[in-house]
């Protein structure tokens, strides 16, 4: 394929994961890993000197101020030229140096560090403190070490998106430093109705943030090196502006809440209210992205065509991010889409030859308005899961070859239900990162979409792999990332892989999903499907036709009993985290309690295939009584998961709230209570309540919450 090169595995067996590197006589060489890894790191023979228990006094002959610090680090303060001081630092600008770098060197008596500017310095300790870190965990000294380094790609944004739910504000500050410890340098913040608009407050949620508590976070954020632009929903995904009475007239088809009519004036004054509440919100962001994508208008009914719409509304609201000293950023989708050009680039077994002839076909179409695409707009190119297609870098490259600023987008989150899965997508991941540094892209966005709303704690490993991959570049493989991760995550006993357990549950969630619903359903439809409890929740064993349910769903229990072995190793994987020096038991929590939801449905099935094979009214009576008890459990299932949810996450909408009319069934957005989590249990539990009522061993306290 000619948009990608493939990828050099290297032998994990430097701490730097560098190849050139060579190896100290210490004993530190093998547990001493950065994340993300670094440009250069050159080892010398022997050990620094330098006293870990008393590092403590910096000095800079710039007179440079001490960046914000981490860990170990945040002990050291300065000390005049004439006081005992073991780390020199400064800031000296050189030309044609890259933004963000710096070199650090550990010598036998000093630390020396040399930064490029406020963000390389600030970096630089970041560095310096991964390895205080893992030198003092493994009582060892500071190896003698020379680390020049640079970031591969300069624009590392992630996505937050609180379109479904706000975590509690505690937490995206905790955020922050997690981010800028891993040299992320952007958020791009999807942020619907959770701003408290001043000049359209119809439009806020009741719980939104405040601009004054957004543009805080924000300053917070400038300060660790992060910048936060808003995403503020355009054309389409509009359900959160139109839902409300005030704004109908605005929509493009009177009965849809999803998308503007971009002809009527009225659109630009709503939106560009909009955009001027966000930017005060996010004061220090670059950008303002527009949105734009999986949209098509008619301007009701008015003969023009989706494309040219489209057009009009991106020229609109790219004045207007011009005028205000933003660069808009706009997905790229609808254009290609519009055009017939985007099978190809989700379709990477087709040749190049084929997608050069759809090329040649209907680029026509693109050129004729190619003097109405917008200069001053960074078109993005978002491909999830098949970013090594040869179409997808086609596109790209028309954009790039045209003149246009073009910036890729990956993903560690979209629709999968409960966690992130095939393995946090990071090799989708890589790939995108390595598509982006071979054509000089200066930017990669992380999108973590709130579509499924899994809990932010399970986006993380997928973070640090876009932070490996854009800063780091290609030098580690996925193996020895993850080896890594669960080393600067959980604490260095852990890197083994005796201790991976998060690639293990994917398989286990997936079956989980829908393992309760019928064939060709989804979980995520129930809530818009009539009768659902009747005709899309699984059926129920009859008491006289024995054998007759497991046979139905024999393909599925047998998936179970496989999935069911995989899940009670991670869960005893899990209990091996269970000791004092582990870091980040919250995430760990979080991961516990994905594992207890599955494990009580596997358990439910394995009930009801039980009361199948039943043969005499005792074994029934027996089964019917553990299934009762099924029922109670899963309030205290429930209650232990929202328990651990809450402590980051607010559950529940406001009293109030408008559901959106939910044009992509997002599951968050079907209830105001945290019942959508639980939809398809609910409602198999509320089945079996009136399938096993007439039986004596069936008795009170089985209902559930589900109306």
């Amino acid at each position: 394929m000619q948009y990608f090169r493939p990828l050099k595995l290297v032998v994990f067996i430097v701490f730097l994961a560098i190849g050139s590197c060579s190896s100290p006589s210490t004993t530190t060489s093998n547990s001493l890993l950065l994340l993300p890894s670094v440009a250069e790191g050159n080892f010398t023979k022997g050990n620094s000197t330098i006293d870990l228990s008393t590092l403590a006094f910096a000095f800079s002959p710039t007179g440079d101020l001490l960046p914000i610090r981490y860990g170990s680090s945040k002990k050291i303060k300065i000390a005049n030229r004439d006081e005992n001081f073991q780390l020199e630092f400064s800031i000296r600008p050189q030309e044609n140096q890259t933004a963000e770098s710096y070199s650090l060197k550990i010598d036998s008596n000093k630390i020396k560090i040399v930064a490029q500017d406020k963000a390389g310095l600030f970096y630089a300790f970041i560095t310096l403190d991964q390895l205080l870190e893992d030198s003092q965990e493994q009582q060892g000294t500071l190896p003698l070490i020379e680390i020049k380094d640079e970031p591969k790609i300069a624009f590392r944004p992630i996505q937050i998106d609180v379109k479904h739910h706000l975590e509690k504000k505690s937490y995206y500050y905790d955020l922050i430093d997690e981010l800028a410890q891993l040299k992320i340098n952007g958020i791009i913040i999807e942020i619907e109705d959770k701003i408290q608009y001043e000049r359209r407050p119809e439009v806020a949620s009741a719980d939104a943030l405040s601009i004054e508590e957004w543009s805080a976070l924000s300053e917070y954020a400038l300060a660790r090196n992060i910048r936060i632009s808003p995403l503020v929903q355009g054309l389409g995904h509009a359900s959160y502006i139109l839902k409300h009475d005030k704004n109908k007239a605005l929509r493009d088809d009177p009965e849809s809440d999803w998308a503007f009519n971009p002809l009527d004036p009225e659109t630009y004054t709503l939106q560009f209210d909009l955009y001027l509440d966000a930017m005060e919100a996010f004061p220090h962001g670059k950008y303002l992205h527009v949105g734009g994508d999986e949209v098509q208008t008619t301007g009701r009914e008015s003969g023009k065509s989706a494309l040219e719409l489209n057009l009009i509304w991106l020229n609109k609201v790219c004045a207007f991010a011009a005028e205000h000293n933003r660069t808009p950023i706009f997905w790229d989708d609808m254009p290609l889409k519009q055009a017939g050009l985007m099978r190809p680039i989700y379709n990477s077994k087709m040749s190049s030859q084929t997608v050069d002839s759809l090329w040649q076909a209907n680029e026509s179409k693109l050129n004729s308005f190619i003097d109405q695409f917008p200069k001053n707009c960074v078109y993005m190119r978002w491909n999830y899961h098949m970013a090594e297609s040869y179409g997808n870098g086609k596109a790209m490259d028309w954009f790039s070859s045209n003149g246009f600023s073009v910036m890729g987008a990956t993903s560690g989150q979209t629709r999968w239900t409960l966690m992130p899965q095939r393995e946090s997508n990071i090799d989708q991941i890589r790939i995108f990162a390595e598509q982006s540094i071979y054509r000089n892209y200066n930017g990669l966005l992380l999108t973590l979409w709130d579509d499924d709303s899994p809990h932010f704690e399970l986006y993380k490993r997928g973070i640090s792999a876009f932070a490996e991959f854009t800063w780091g570049g290609l030098k580690r493989s996925k193996k020895e990332f993850k080896a890594v991760y669960r080393h600067r995550k959980f604490g260095p006993r852990f890197r083994s892989e005796e201790y991976a357990f998060i690639d293990d549950l994917d398989k286990p969630v997936a079956l989980w999903t829908n393992l309760l619903v019928e064939e060709a359903t989804h979980r995520n439809a129930l809530n818009q499907l009539e009768n659902p409890i009747e005709e899309h929740i699984i059926d129920l064993p009859e008491f006289d036709k024995k054998g007759a349910w497991i046979q139905k769903y024999e393909k599925r229990l047998a998936e179970l009993e496989e999935q069911d072995l995989t899940l009670k190793e991670v869960q005893k994987t899990l209990n091996l985290f269970q000791t004092p020096e582990t870091k980040e038991r919250y995430n760990l929590e979080v991961y516990n309690e994905v594992t207890n939801l599955v494990d009580f449905n596997f358990k439910l099935m394995r009930s009801l295939k039980a009361f199948d094979e039943a043969q005499t009214a005792a074994e029934e009576s027996e089964i019917i009584d553990g299934l009762k008890k099924l029922t109670v459990e899963f309030k205290n299932v429930r209650g232990q998961f929202e328990n651990i949810y809450s402590k980051t996450r607010i559950l529940n909408k406001p009293e109030g709230y408008i559901l959106d009319q939910d044009h992509h069934r997002h599951p968050a957005n079907q209830s105001i209570t945290y019942d959508w989590q639980f939809t398809a249990e609910l409602m198999l539990l509320k089945k079996m309540n009136n399938h096993f009522k007439t039986h004596n061993s069936w008795m009170e306290g089985t209902s559930t919450s589900l109306q």
